[in-house]
């Protein structure tokens, strides 16, 4: 088991010019290392990346190309034609379940917010439904299905966008919400505090479930993804461990859930790539129980 237990002192981490020594991580922060298998070079993989038993999917704002998993091979593209002129304008990350491909959708950068969830066929690559969110929450960055419910991210941001005089929604009103089968929202988490500054002035970008039951999350610029789980008690996930993706810069991600092999498919936008990603085993011990149960003899007063 590749780990290390990082203090105050924190990791310094330099990739395409984005220097996090500054940042330290919490103290006892366990900080596990992935490795990079394969690359693969595509002109799409600018927000996100999904995976099926047979293919990858590339995605940038507006259009979604469909890759053979093997050999990298394009295969099938749906064109939105225009990230101008719409209908979609800033797609994010992405996942596939039962045959469709599912992607979270904002009008990002305008305001005020709106989201939505797109949804195509993955073997026509035809465009097949769309459910709205309005303006709610902040932008829909990634949206991921687990233990039969649909979970996502809304995104807020502490950049004051162009033309605009405020910030974004500010990063620390973030949030993780969980969904029934009709994208109703049942429970909504924020991140914890200790998160912002890696993930300032942007937000959340990428989010996948783990087969060993946590929540991996991405920002949007460092090489490090980041390892949550629903709290015992309170509103906020816990951040349990971060793990170390040199090559990587945060954006969408995916779990695939097709094999049995821990490997998680990630992008470097700035080069337009596609990584398939050996993932380490997250050895953690279980949550425990908050509080304490006292006989009437012990009673706090």
């Amino acid at each position: 088991m590749m780990h290390k237990m990082l203090g105050s002192i924190g990791i310094a981490l330099v990739m395409l010019g984005v220097d996090a020594s500054e940042l330290p991580l919490p103290d006892g922060m366990p900080v596990f290392e992935a490795e990079i298998m394969t690359t693969f070079a595509t002109f799409d993989a600018r927000q996100a990346v999904a995976v099926d038993a047979d293919a990858f999917y590339a995605v940038n704002n507006f259009r979604v190309t469909r890759h053979d998993k093997r050999s990298g091979e394009p295969q099938l593209q749906w064109d939105g034609v225009s990230d101008e002129t719409g209908p979609l304008i800033h797609l994010d990350s992405g996942m596939v379940h039962e045959g469709r491909l599912y992607a979270a959708h904002s009008n990002y950068p305008l305001w005020p917010m709106s989201s939505s969830i797109e949804i195509w066929d993955t073997a026509t690559m035809a465009h097949v439904a769309s459910h709205s969110f309005g303006i709610q929450l902040g932008s829909m960055t990634w949206i991921d299905r687990h233990e039969g419910y649909w979970w996502g991210g809304f995104g807020n941001y502490d950049k004051v966008q162009d033309g605009q005089d405020h910030p974004y929604g500010e990063t620390r009103f973030s949030q993780v919400v969980k969904m029934d089968d009709a994208f109703r929202i049942l429970e909504q988490w924020s991140l914890p505090a200790a998160l912002y500054p890696r993930l300032t002035p942007m937000s959340n970008s990428g989010g996948s479930w783990g087969a060993d039951g946590y929540l991996y999350l991405t920002g949007h610029d460092y090489p490090e993804i980041y390892v949550m789980r629903p709290p015992v008690t309170g509103g906020t996930l816990e951040w349990v461990a971060t793990v170390h993706v040199p090559g990587l810069n945060g954006q969408g991600i995916a779990w695939d859930r097709t094999i049995a092999e821990p490997v998680l498919w990630g992008i470097l936008k700035s080069r337009s790539e596609v990584y398939r990603i050996h993932m380490p085993k997250i050895d953690l011990p279980p949550k425990s129980q908050t509080g304490l149960i006292h006989q009437p003899a012990d009673f706090a007063k």
